[in-house]
């Protein structure tokens, strides 16, 4: 079920989600000159700030939303954080503990995020992103199947069927993509050209858009088999054991260990955000009931746990930005999975 936040901001994000440049929305703070005003409201992540003068009326953003004042926040691109960079913890380790190099034979490489438990059986279950441990399948496009073979490392860190095989997928939720990428702004305008000659020609004739409603994605998650309890262990890497769940807050200090940053620190800056991910090839996905931080990630981080200081999970970590991290709520991926810590 969608937090408190997130029920406020889908109020909203239509409205903001179709300006230029605005790449997501959520539940934060108001910032002046880099400051906290202790005012909270809509945050409007975008991928550049520009001067109002720069920008039409109908594409600035509102001042109030409702009753809440708006903040304007530059994250630059969101995208998944799967593309390697120089590692740092790319080794064969055994027993593997979570932040080190993993991924499905046919990726390049993330972070083994936790051990986790199904929620039936107890069984102990290797946490990541499906992007990590699932190829980013929606189930139906061939890209992963249940009992492919999970590598750690990972296959960009030298892993290799025979000798790195630690477990199989076991179970993913599917990332659904938008329809198609939006098309440049030239292409929009021959669109809208068009349409307009054939409404003239053909008044009584209906035009119909080819484009599915986007769906939203509230979590990119997966969790494999290991082909043995003993080939993992649950104390995080840097971190130690999970100490159970919480809430995110605004303003939280919250930490990762990751594959090819180790361990960093953030802060959480926006609670229910929707944002648009680049999953790719031109290809991209809408994510809701999100939790936005400050950077501390990059390219093989994904699939981290994002903790509190009482290493309690908040977060599983999928995409950013060299000035925002994205997670998914760990409410929803444990949910999702069945699984718990």
């Amino acid at each position: 079920m969608a937090s408190q936040r997130a029920q406020w901001v889908n109020r909203w994000r239509d409205q903001l989600l179709g300006l230029p440049n605005v790449v997501g929305c959520g539940w934060g703070e108001k910032r002046t000159g880099g400051r906290k005003t202790g005012q909270q409201g809509m945050v409007v992540l975008v991928r550049r700030k520009l001067p109002p003068d720069a920008l039409k009326a109908r594409e600035r953003v509102p001042a109030v939303l409702g009753s809440v004042p708006t903040d304007v926040i530059e994250v630059g691109e969101l995208r998944l954080l799967a593309a390697p960079m120089p590692q740092i913890r790319t080794v064969r380790t055994r027993p593997a503990p979570p932040g080190v190099s993993i991924g499905h034979v046919a990726v390049s490489a993330g972070t083994f995020g936790a051990v986790v438990r199904d929620a039936e059986t107890g069984e102990m279950l290797i946490l990541s992103n499906n992007h990590v441990l699932g190829n980013q399948t929606d189930g139906q496009d061939g890209r992963a199947a249940v009992g492919d073979p999970v590598l750690q490392p990972g296959p960009y860190d030298g892993g290799n069927v025979a000798h790195d095989t630690i477990g199989h997928l076991l179970r993913f939720v599917p990332v659904r993509p938008l329809a198609e990428p939006a098309p440049c702004p030239v292409v929009q305008g021959a669109q809208r050209a068009i349409h307009t000659v054939l409404r003239l020609l053909f008044p009584a004739h209906k035009i119909q858009n080819s484009g599915r409603t986007p769906e939203d994605n509230l979590v990119d998650a997966a969790v494999a088999r290991p082909v043995s309890p003993g080939v993992i262990t649950p104390s995080i890497l840097a971190v130690g054991p999970v100490q159970g769940v919480t809430e995110a807050e605004l303003g939280m200090p919250v930490k990762k260990s990751g594959r090819t940053t180790g361990l960093t620190r953030g802060e959480v800056t926006a609670l229910g955000a929707t944002v648009t991910v680049g999953m790719g090839g031109g290809v991209v996905a809408r994510f809701s009931d999100q939790v936005v931080a400050t950077p501390m990630a990059q390219p093989g981080d994904s699939g981290s746990l994002v903790l509190d200081e009482a290493n309690r999970a908040v977060g599983l970590l999928f995409a950013g930005s060299d000035q925002a991290t994205v997670c998914n709520r760990i409410q929803n991926v444990l949910e999702a999975l069945s699984v718990r810590f």
